[in-house]
């Protein structure tokens, strides 16, 4: 923790970096990924302060739409998309993500009860090799499954109608740094 603390306390000691930013924000794009440690989306893609929109859940899970009962998650895609008026949404999965791996493999999560119900969202249940370490192909299928979420969303919806919003799966390899598109042409992940 120390190093992270040390950073933290020089980090405010460059306010002229950082002033502009005060002035508001309007990033173009809403990423949309699971809160693993390993997936930095700055570093994927090369943002800076301001530039990104982003949505960490465990799994990178769109919950189902509720309007009586709003999400946390709802009213970022919501405010990302009324609001702040992104013209891109990323969803990126990762290889060798717990979340996925558990509901391919079906892991008893009973000791983990709010992880368990929170990953029951995931349905349909990711399909994959349960012997597979980085569960590629659950990663994937849960990626595009979460696309389908999101166009139930009426913002969403209507955004994709008028032509203003577009939808991206990503799948980042946490080993190899490499990124894959989801291209509906030939229904495959493919390197960007």
């Amino acid at each position: 923790m120390q190093p992270l603390i040390d950073n933290a306390r020089t980090f405010g000691q460059r306010p002229e970096e950082f002033a502009e930013l005060a002035q508001g924000q309007s990033p173009q794009v809403l990423f949309v990924t699971c809160s693993d440690s390993r997936v930095v989306p700055a570093l994927i893609t090369g943002a800076g302060p301001g530039e990104l929109f982003e949505l960490r859940t465990a799994g990178n899970i769109v919950p189902p739409y509720a309007s009586e009962h709003p999400s946390g998650e709802a009213a970022t895609i919501e405010y990302a998309v009324e609001v702040l008026g992104v013209s891109d949404v990323v969803v990126c999965g990762h290889s060798h993500c717990g979340a996925v791996g558990a509901l391919v493999r079906g892991d008893d999560l009973t000791a983990v009860p709010a992880v368990r119900d929170w990953l029951a969202r995931a349905e349909p249940r990711p399909a994959g090799a349960p012997e597979d370490p980085c569960v590629a192909e659950g990663v994937q299928s849960h990626v595009l499954a979460q696309l389908l979420r999101l166009r139930s969303y009426p913002c969403v919806a209507r955004k994709l109608e008028q032509g203003r919003l577009t939808l991206h799966g990503w799948y980042y390899e946490v080993h190899t740094g490499a990124v894959r598109t989801y291209h509906s042409q030939s229904d495959t992940f493919e390197a960007l």
